[in-house]
């Protein structure tokens, strides 16, 4: 995929849509933080499924940047090299994610009408009693 200034995006990076969470970076996430503070480690490792409460993606600038407080260690986890790869699993994602958007929809039910108002309420006609 190219970018609008021109730059290519490594393809394990599209389906990524969420961004560094540090502030005023706008780099796509490439990274996961995750504190221990039980055990005084921060876990540095693969971009998580689905964005955590309490997790912090980073961009690949900021996760070589880490640091941490004194006495803390670092376990930074390296990805498997074969998941960054578009698997048969992520082709087959996206051919039903093309064939569920491509599926004719129902007809949403017509909505009540109106038939007045009071105050801040409103009174509707109930389509099934015409």
């Amino acid at each position: 995929m190219v970018c609008r200034d021109g730059r290519q995006v490594p393809s394990h990076l599209v389906g990524t849509l969420r961004k560094c969470s540090r502030t005023a970076c706008s780099r796509p996430a490439v990274t996961t933080l995750t504190y221990v503070y039980a055990d005084s480690t921060a876990v540095l490792g693969p971009l998580a499924t689905y964005a955590e409460p309490h997790c912090y993606d980073l961009c690949s600038e900021h996760a070589e940047r880490l640091t941490v407080p004194r006495g803390w260690e670092v376990i930074r986890l390296a990805p498997d090299p074969e998941s960054l790869r578009p698997s048969a699993d992520d082709l087959e994602a996206l051919a039903n994610a093309v064939r569920e958007a491509a599926r004719p929809r129902d007809t949403a039910p017509e909505p009540p009408a109106e038939v007045g108002r009071r105050g801040h309420l409103r009174v509707l006609r109930n389509p099934d009693n015409t």
